[in-house]
């Protein structure tokens, strides 16, 4: 009886070791045989219309696929395709290059990549074409279009010194739309009227503010003062605008302006467009598009 109930006990032992370690094998094996692919993160700007941009942008490098007619309004939604498992993370746009290195890739506009020391063709590893569909703009309240003041800045704002400037001092990272420079100044503008007067605009800091001091130069000839306020959003200059406390803004391009209008009731207008800033795509832990590439 002692030695049937030692035999049962080895027995049972037994069975239980084979189990374990037939379950740690089994663990084992489901480990090494999990595929769980790596999610490859990219910020992209929230916004409506340059969030569609972003994506339209990894859309034309194969990255994404968006539904059939999603346009200027896409988001993350409209994704359709998604082979390298790709995370969108929708982002403040001034807020993404601030977060580039803990994302693995981030569409930034080239305002904010200037701003944050980025050079959008060095660093850039895909930049856009220079669309005149996303040409940044001077914008007035309705009614305002033909006031001499305004007149007066659409000139400066379109001459020769500034596109030179922004030839010179952007190099391709910001590219000058007018088609047609002034002298900088506009002859149907009564400028002796002028004399004395402020025009205050609401801009970007980079590269807005930065061309409007080329402007300033050229109004200060007539004795007419340019008041740059800078802002570092995209609602505060149209609000500005909208309300009355300043005369014009230049720091948006008009697909943005056209969902700000719709989406907020404003009455604000395009008097003028001046320069495109090409989006880019720029790698934050990842350094090469390799990861994009794999598949």
């Amino acid at each position: 009886m002692k030695k049937h109930s030692i035999k049962l006990t080895a027995l049972v032992l037994a069975l239980v070791l084979t189990a374990a370690l037939a379950l740690t094998g089994c663990g084992s094996k489901s480990d090494d045989s999990g595929d769980s692919a790596t999610t490859i993160q990219i910020a992209v700007p929230n916004d409506t219309t340059n969030e569609a941009r972003a994506l339209l942008l990894l859309q034309d490098n194969g990255v994404i696929k968006l539904a059939d007619g999603a346009g200027i309004t896409a988001t993350k939604n409209d994704i359709v395709e998604n082979p390298y498992n790709v995370e969108i993370v929708e982002t403040e746009a001034a807020q993404i290059p601030n977060i580039l290195q803990d994302v693995d890739y981030a569409v930034i506009n080239s305002n904010y990549a200037i701003n944050a020391g980025l050079n959008p063709v060095a660093d850039s590893l895909v930049i856009e074409g220079s669309s005149s569909a996303y040409a940044n703009i001077l914008a007035v309240k309705e009614g305002n279009e033909t006031s001499p003041k305004i007149l007066a800045l659409i000139a400066a704002l379109e001459s020769q010194q500034v596109v030179d400037y922004i030839n010179e001092k952007y190099d391709g990272s910001v590219v000058s739309t007018v088609e047609n420079p002034t002298d900088g100044f506009d002859a149907t503008v009564d400028y002796d009227a002028l004399a004395g007067e402020t025009i205050s605009i609401a801009a970007s800091p980079t590269p807005h503010a930065e061309i409007l001091e080329i402007v300033k130069s050229i109004l200060a000839e007539k004795n007419i003062t340019l008041d740059i306020q800078v802002y570092n959003d995209y609602v505060v200059p149209n609000t500005v605008v909208e309300d009355g406390t300043v005369d014009a803004n230049y720091f948006q391009h008009k697909p943005y302006l056209d969902d700000f209008n719709a989406e907020n009731s404003t009455h604000i207008v395009s008097v003028a467009a001046i320069h495109v800033e090409p989006m880019g795509l720029y790698g934050g832990k990842q350094t090469t598009l390799d990861a994009l590439s794999a598949k």
